[in-house]
């Protein structure tokens, strides 16, 4: 019964404390946050006696609460956090079993044009590509209203499977390297992404990929663009792999933002926000996908 009462009396400090902000699963507000503690007390009262920890993480938000990519669309980026919040404890969801042959899979686009569903690449060492094989990019994604700072493009055609990943892999899907490659000027394998996040947090991650590869490692490497409602620019794209013997293990969240910009994402405008701060990530590569 004392450790009872002393649950229901944690569930109502951490209320009062206001919960501004959690960075896996979703943003928590002041506003909502008295409404999360009263989720809480429900399941205490209902007669479920749970510890601190198991109290938190049961908050929406917390951090060691899996994030699911239906989730994802309701998370909002504030100035100066990090750009990158891990999903499901930063363990892919994707079953190494499933790897059967060298493919990917191109979702087709929704009803609005947008790449909402994931695209999945069944990988090898075969798949490498240098710089010299990729082309001028000239599909529009939705939402495409590119603007330039300081001579620097604000805005990248984000590949959801990197042409770095995927050659001999055509439209297809199928490993042909006779036919045109699948991966560059395929609006079903495109949208728009601002150049920090392609450049600066995305390339981070598929450098993993491509140092699995490397190493003989056959993976799976799922990529998805997640937009909120009806928006036609993403809010950030989900990342997950998995190498077959599981050396290779991620599953992340990138927010699509920019630096000193701000974005509507319902249509892909844009307008300068000098105090957007986005940090980059220590030891991130200076190069696009």
């Amino acid at each position: 019964m004392k450790k009872f009462i002393a649950v229901i009396a944690i569930v109502f400090v951490l209320a009062g404390l206001g919960l501004e902000k959690f960075d896996l699963g979703g943003t928590t507000t002041a506003g909502n946050a008295s409404s999360s503690a009263k989720k809480v007390a429900g399941t205490v009262t209902s007669g479920i006696h749970q510890t601190v920890s198991g109290i938190a993480s049961a908050l929406p938000g917390h951090r060691s609460s899996p994030a699911a990519p239906s989730n994802l669309e309701s998370v909002t980026y504030r100035s100066g956090s990090s750009a990158v919040i891990t999903v499901n404890g930063n363990q892919s969801t994707l079953n190494p079993a499933d790897w059967k042959g060298n493919k990917v899979i191109y979702s087709s686009l929704d009803p609005l044009n947008r790449t909402s569903q994931p695209n999945t690449g069944y990988l090898e060492e075969r798949n490498l590509a240098k710089d010299t094989l990729r082309v001028r990019q000239i599909v529009k994604p939705t939402g495409w209203h590119q603007k330039f700072s300081d001579g620097e493009a604000i805005l990248n055609r984000g590949h959801l499977i990197a042409y770095s990943l995927s050659k001999g892999i055509a439209y297809t899907g199928a490993y042909e390297p006779s036919l045109q490659s699948g991966d560059q000027n395929n609006p079903k394998n495109l949208f728009t992404q601002t150049a920090f996040s392609n450049q600066e947090i995305q390339t981070i991650y598929e450098s993993k990929v491509r140092d699995a590869l490397k190493r003989g490692k056959k993976v799976i490497y799922q990529a998805q663009a997640i937009f909120s409602g009806n928006d036609f620019m993403a809010k950030g794209v989900q990342l997950q792999a998995i190498s077959t013997d599981r050396s290779l293990n991620f599953n992340v969240f990138i927010f699509n933002v920019q630096p000193g910009f701000q974005f509507n994402y319902a249509d892909g405008t844009s307008w300068v926000n000098r105090s957007m701060t986005v940090p980059t990530p220590i030891g991130a590569p200076h190069f696009s996908n």
